[in-house]
């Protein structure tokens, strides 16, 4: 094992000067910035970090930049989102680094400089492949990794330019590394749970191989997980969406996402404890979904009609616990969802993305909750890939649900089906949630959900 590489690190307490007029055109356009619809008034340095020395011919600077915007109406007081960022400073940019240009810098420290994200520079990436191999010690950053895993040398990064919500590089087809890009103190689920899986032994989650952390005034936060790149395997959306273009039956791989789900599900309630939530528990869950319908409903008019029939799930639930009923609360994945869900050529499944709902405070995303809130996303995605052909296969998402649900109780010995209360609960949550979603940002797929409150306050659910 190597030892931990360990050395100071500087930076010019100026560089604010010559990143703040260009940040504030950059930031918002970037898809993982969280603040949309406001204007930045300003930012702060929470940590800056010189990773390459002075002499190198190009400057490297990590970055934790905190945000500043007005706070929107009803909001509580917030400090701002905190950043991470990975900027390069060269004379000029070559063409290949051209998608990845910030700006020119005019003042400050770096005048005369273009600034660039560095993440899509090839010597950048190498060396936090490289400090994670070394577990090096660069200020308050600390590049950690399993000893029992192996990270050679001199394997060729790439930045995927797909659309996420943080970033990611692949290094030599061997491992990828995710760059969380909105920052909070504290542990975060997405290493948490797929270390506790590890430990486990669950094959349905890669296991973290290395891990980035700040350690700051106290604060711990982590800020990337390195993990093997699975090679050849599709993506669970794309692949239905595949297999709906060719009108193909999608039940055996529907089946098997369900046995996947419950292996991870299981070998999480054994990791970390669980919990029993009875009335007191069930009726504050309740009360939170009534209060999103209520905002949703100012937000979205169009919900209007379907009030009532919408209320009455969660009071269902509500009044099941009063009568002396009681779930099992566990760690969950807590955004599942079929682009969350990878598929080998062989047919084995694979759950990823642990982060939960980056929206949701990290205290909340970190509560255990019943296994029905994974299970209700899933089956919501369903019927959204079943809408999203120009052909739609009728009964596909249907067949797919009951799939699902199936091939979950055949590892679980518990079918959701048999508690459809809860699940349907959970998945008129979720289904809530995708309206308000949608009429803000994609108003084109509002039917979507839209068709699917309808058929909740109209008929059964299951």
């Amino acid at each position: 094992m190597s030892e931990a590489v360990t050395r100071t690190a500087t930076t010019n307490p100026g560089l604010l000067a010559s990143l703040d007029p260009l940040l504030r055109e950059w930031l918002p356009r970037q898809r993982w910035f969280a603040g949309k619809g406001r204007p930045v008034t300003g930012f702060s340095l929470v940590a800056a970090t010189e990773l390459l020395p002075p002499t190198a011919k190009q400057g490297l600077y990590h970055l934790l930049v905190r945000a500043h915007q007005p706070l929107t109406l009803g909001s509580s007081p917030h400090p701002g989102d905190c950043y991470q960022l990975l900027i390069g400073a060269r004379e000029a940019l070559p063409p290949r680094l051209a998608p990845a240009l910030i700006g020119h810098a005019d003042q400050g420290p770096l005048a005369g400089q273009t600034l660039y994200d560095a993440l899509y520079d090839t010597r950048p990436a190498e060396l936090l492949l490289e400090a994670l191999r070394t577990r090096a010690r660069i200020g308050g950053l600390h590049f950690d990794r399993d000893p029992h895993q192996e990270i050679r040398d001199g394997l060729v990064p790439r930045m995927m330019t797909v659309e996420q919500s943080n970033s990611s590089i692949v290094y030599g087809d061997t491992f990828i590394l995710k760059l969380l890009r909105r920052i909070v103190p504290g542990i975060n689920p997405d290493l948490e749970l797929p270390l506790a899986l590890a430990r486990e032994g669950c094959p349905r989650v890669p296991a973290p191989t290395g891990w980035l952390r700040a350690e700051l005034a106290g604060d711990s936060y982590v800020l990337g997980v390195l993990q093997p790149f699975v090679q050849g395997v599709s993506d669970g959306w794309e692949l239905a969406l595949r297999e709906l273009a060719k009108g193909e039956d999608f039940t055996a791989e529907a089946r098997s996402l369900g046995r996947a789900t419950a292996e991870v599900h299981t070998a999480l309630a054994r990791a970390l404890p669980t919990v029993t939530l009875g009335h007191t528990q069930i009726r504050l869950l309740a009360d939170g979904m009534l209060e999103r319908l209520e905002a949703a409903t100012q937000a979205v008019p169009a919900l209007r009609p379907y009030a009532p029939g919408l209320h009455s799930a969660f009071t269902a639930l509500a009044d099941l616990a009063a009568e002396g009923r009681t779930w099992t609360a566990q760690r969950v994945h807590g955004d599942l969802h079929l682009g969350q869900c990878l598929r080998s050529p062989a047919g084995q499944w694979w759950l990823i993305d642990f982060e939960g709902e980056p929206s949701k405070p990290l205290a909340e995303r970190r509560l255990p909750q019943p296994a029905a809130r994974d299970i209700a996303g899933m089956l919501r995605s369903f019927d959204y890939a079943a809408h999203s052909t120009d052909a739609p296969v009728p009964g596909w998402a249907e067949a797919c649900r009951a799939a699902y649900c199936s091939g979950y109780a055949e590892v679980s010995g518990v079918d959701p089906r048999m508690d459809p209360v809860l699940l349907r609960a959970y998945e008129t949550d979720k289904a809530i949630y995708e309206v308000v979603y949608e009429a803000r940002h994609r108003p084109d797929w509002l039917p979507v959900p839209m068709a699917a409150i309808e058929n909740y306050v109209t008929s059964d659910l299951i």
